[in-house]
């Protein structure tokens, strides 16, 4: 499909910014490496000019040997690069106090040159064809540096207390980092927290209940432009329909299916009910309400109810340390997050559906995208290959044979904030049976 129209539709807004703290950090994990180099160059510090100048001809040689082959660590390079930036940081301050300006200056030129080719970058991969080459001429102006200040102790002392205390400082930050991360998955501001009880209270003592939606005719039309919405959060999914229609250049022709749970239902529909679409039509579910979506029938809610699992989600103080925070959010325990696999159950007289996630912001008329010809696909989606942990060996578990001989580990995933589903092709390829296969695999 045209990815690009999918791109240029929205702007997908995820909330879930764990792992960047590790990325930033990742360079100072080469703290055993970098006190065997400085037990070294102390041992250097009582020997001759020539000694030490072999020796750091040695280290040199082997620096670029290790830069030149790829490396099992795929930030290898980047971990050299900041290794480099802490050494001639503690060496800006050696020439300072001895008045070596000069120098300094071409240091400082030098740290500019090799910062600006590390970037923000996460992985080797995403950086210049040319680091190698500023990674040896970093390396012999710090190898010259030290043959200049041979025999400064002071500074040897003053580099390790330095990377000591920066050990602590990380390892404190990662703790803090994973705990307040653990704790905004599972926290709900105050004000999200009263508005859909407000809205609750209103339904029900204005006898809302007894209330319908008006268009209801347009529920079922496959000649207009259906939008699904699974969402308890009422103020998100308020945000992904208004966007939608502030953009539409025919909203007449927008219905917005949202189905909700059981206990944020009457909130969710009091608010559309007190703030009314227009001509757009709008539909609020229960998914109570689906009787035929049970264990019986859905592997996966089988597995959702299941002791082993709720403790997996529930059970925070067993999380393994550097784990990811946002894999144990309970949300994922909705069945909610999966509705999304029961499309042609929920819709069964559509042939396309639009699925927004609640945290999608539409930014202009999305209509275009129902005329594009998915050409028998079933999801026409956007790729997100711009980072290896959008891969799939990323997402699946390789090592297990029945996967290895069905996926390619270097696979592209995909956005699931914006999908278009063609459910005409779903029905024909009976995509349904298929998740349940490989859900009832999983569950062996």
């Amino acid at each position: 499909m045209d990815e690009k129209e999918l791109q240029d539709a929205t702007e997908l807004e995820h909330k879930d910014g764990s792992g960047a703290s590790e990325n930033n950090i990742a360079g100072t994990d080469t703290a055993g490496n970098l006190t065997s180099s400085l037990n070294k160059e102390s041992i250097a510090d009582t020997s001759s000019d020539q000694t030490t100048h072999a020796s750091a001809n040695a280290d040199l040689a082997t620096l670029v040997s290790s830069t030149d082959h790829s490396a099992t660590s795929p930030d290898a390079t980047i971990r050299i690069i900041k290794d480099q930036l802490i050494r001639a940081k503690t060496y800006l301050g050696v020439l300072a106090s001895r008045g070596n300006h000069g120098t300094a200056k071409e240091l400082r030129a030098r740290m500019k040159d090799i910062q600006r080719a590390l970037g923000g970058a996460t992985d080797d991969g995403m950086l210049p064809q040319n680091v190698h080459g500023k990674i040896k001429a970093m390396e012999q102006m710090l190898g010259r540096i030290k043959r200049m200040h041979d025999g400064c102790s002071g500074a040897v002392n003053r580099l390790r207390t330095s990377l000591h205390s920066t050990e602590e400082r990380l390892q404190s930050h990662r703790k803090d980092a994973n705990y307040l991360a653990q704790l905004a998955a599972k926290s709900l501001p105050k004000g999200l927290h009263c508005l859909p009880l407000r809205l609750t209270n209103e339904y029900y003592s204005s006898n809302s209940n007894n209330k319908d939606f008006p268009n209801t005719e347009k529920l079922e039309d496959p000649q207009l432009h259906h939008y699904a919405v699974f969402s308890d959060n009422v103020l998100a999914a308020a945000v992904v329909v208004n966007s939608t229609l502030v953009h539409a250049k025919k909203p007449a022709n927008h219905v917005f299916h949202i189905v909700t749970d059981r206990l944020n239902y009457a909130a969710m529909k009091m608010w559309f009910l007190a703030n009314p679409l227009g001509e757009a039509a709008v539909q609020v579910q229960n998914i109570e309400e689906f009787t035929w979506l049970n264990s019986s029938y859905s592997p996966v809610l089988k597995q959702l109810e299941s002791s082993s699992m709720i403790d997996y989600y529930f059970g925070s103080g067993k999380a393994r340390p550097g784990e990811n925070p946002k894999f144990r959010n309970p949300k994922y325990l909705s069945i909610l997050n999966h509705l999304r696999f029961y499309l042609p159950e929920i819709f069964p007289k559509l042939n396309k559906v639009l699925f927004l996630d609640d945290d999608t912001v539409v930014q202009q008329d999305l209509s275009a995208l129902w005329s594009i010809d998915l050409k028998g696909k079933v999801n026409g989606a956007v790729e997100t290959c711009g980072e290896s942990f959008h891969r799939f060996d990323k997402y699946l578990n390789f090592s297990n044979p029945l996967i290895a001989s069905n996926f390619n580990p270097h696979a592209c995933g995909w956005a699931y904030g914006m999908n278009m589903f063609d459910l005409s092709e779903w029905r024909k390829q009976n995509i349904t049976d298929v998740y349940h296969t490989w859900q009832n695999l999983v569950s062996l």
